[in-house]
């Protein structure tokens, strides 16, 4: 007895095809990468930074629809920018920002209201501009970090502002609904800014995690980004937070 066999094909759709991916602060690092990576699942992607040269640059590397040159904290130049983007727009990710360290009796009130408060802000001002552009079930996805869950010297106010932001995630994904938001717990990544922050520090940095990490090597952009795009792409995911250390928060 004979017969024919059908060849499996182990192609797979692109998980974003058709969809338009926003990266608040995404000429370079986690932002760019994600970017990157959401091109290549077929979405059309559109990034916004600070420094119109480097953005230029990030927009010819992955092939962006279009981009704008802004400061994401102004709250003015923000919302000109939702208005005039064309909708509908499926995701939504904020990378701008980061954390700010110093000892607490040195900063003043001022300080310590912007501390705690400017990543809760952001995304407050990002969820009431771009609301009404999204398509439900799309994601308004943010940055924080795993770092700041250890009370130490030199952190300062940054475990304050890291334990309010899962729960200001929680509650915000509530409010928004049918529209997710979820956020996205790094520890170190070793981007550009990760370079300038730790200066000659950084192979020493990079050594000593690729000896401690369970992982056996350093968190990169690109597996944050990964991360990223299963969120987007996995529409049962909303309100949640998603530790991406390496397992750097269990080590000493």
């Amino acid at each position: 007895m004979t017969g024919t066999t059908t060849p499996f094909s182990a192609q797979r759709a692109p998980e974003l095809l058709g969809q338009t991916v926003v990266v608040i602060g995404g000429s370079a690092g986690i932002g760019l990468e994600t970017a990157r990576r959401a091109r290549a699942e077929g979405a059309e992607v559109v990034i916004t930074g600070r420094n119109s040269d480097r953005l230029e640059q990030a927009a010819v590397e992955v092939g962006a629809r279009s981009t704008a040159a802004f400061d994401a904290n102004d709250a003015a130049s923000l919302e000109g920018f939702f208005q005039d983007l064309p909708a509908p727009i499926d995701h939504v990710m904020v990378t701008a920002g980061g954390p700010r360290y110093g000892p607490l009796l040195e900063m003043d009130s001022a300080q310590v209201r912007d501390a705690i408060s400017d990543h809760a802000v952001l995304a407050l001002a990002v969820a009431r501009n771009a609301a009404g552009k999204m398509r439900p079930g799309g994601t308004l996805l943010l940055m924080g970090g795993t770092g700041g869950r250890r009370i130490g010297h030199g952190l300062g106010i940054v475990s304050a502002a890291t334990a309010a932001l899962p729960p200001f995630t929680a509650a915000l994904a509530l409010e928004l609904a049918p529209v997710r938001v979820n956020l996205i717990a790094a520890g170190f990544v070793d981007t550009p800014l990760s370079a300038s922050l730790l200066a000659d520090r950084l192979e020493e940095r990079r050594n000593e995690l690729r000896e401690k990490l369970p992982i056996g090597r350093v968190v990169g952009p690109a597996d944050v980004a990964a991360l990223a795009v299963h969120i987007m792409s996995n529409t049962a995911l909303t309100g949640a937070t998603y530790d991406i250390d390496g397992g750097q928060q269990f080590i000493s």
